[in-house]
């Protein structure tokens, strides 16, 4: 029998310097690997259903994630719950790959939203439109970067600047 883990009693920050918001994640190794990200560093993990996986102990413990209470998590049904949550807290900024400003122009503050698309669809346009869109630079040949690579450099990126470390 599998457990739901979205019951699993979860570490609570009361005041994260940063929120990581996973717009509709599909693949759970990327979402495990973030979820490793936000609690080594004390990052707030937002989850935006639907997710392209089950949150279970048996999916979880397949993607590696046996330290999930560790990780202050929040699932919303749905992009719209996710902003009544927000509720007017922090700002949200959207990475995406179709940005023409580099995430180094972003001016984050404590408790600001770093918003995250699909792996393979990115944000859509509604909301890429509705929110100042930032982009790692890439010089290669290349489309992307991996999601999780992405949540880690610019995560770090404006923690540092905050003079987290």
């Amino acid at each position: 029998m599998t457990r739901d883990i979205s019951k699993i009693r979860h570490r609570t920050l009361e005041d994260p310097h940063l929120n990581v918001v996973l717009y509709q994640p599909e693949i759970p190794a990327n979402t495990g690997n973030i979820a490793r990200l936000c609690g080594a560093a004390e990052i707030r993990l937002h989850l935006i259903h639907p997710l392209g996986f089950k949150v279970d102990d048996r999916h979880l413990k397949r993607a590696g994630l046996d330290y999930w209470h560790e990780v202050d998590v929040r699932h919303h049904l749905n992009f719209e719950a996710f902003l009544a949550h927000m509720d007017g807290r922090g700002k949200m900024v959207a990475l995406t790959r179709h940005a023409s400003m580099a995430y180094t122009e972003a001016k984050i503050d404590r408790g600001d939203y770093l918003l995250f698309g699909q792996e393979t669809k990115g944000l859509p346009s509604s909301i890429r439109e509705s929110y100042p869109c930032y982009a790692i630079p890439i010089w290669g040949k290349v489309r992307s970067l991996n999601l999780s690579t992405t949540a880690g450099i610019v995560a770090y990126h404006y923690l540092h600047k905050m003079g987290r470390f």
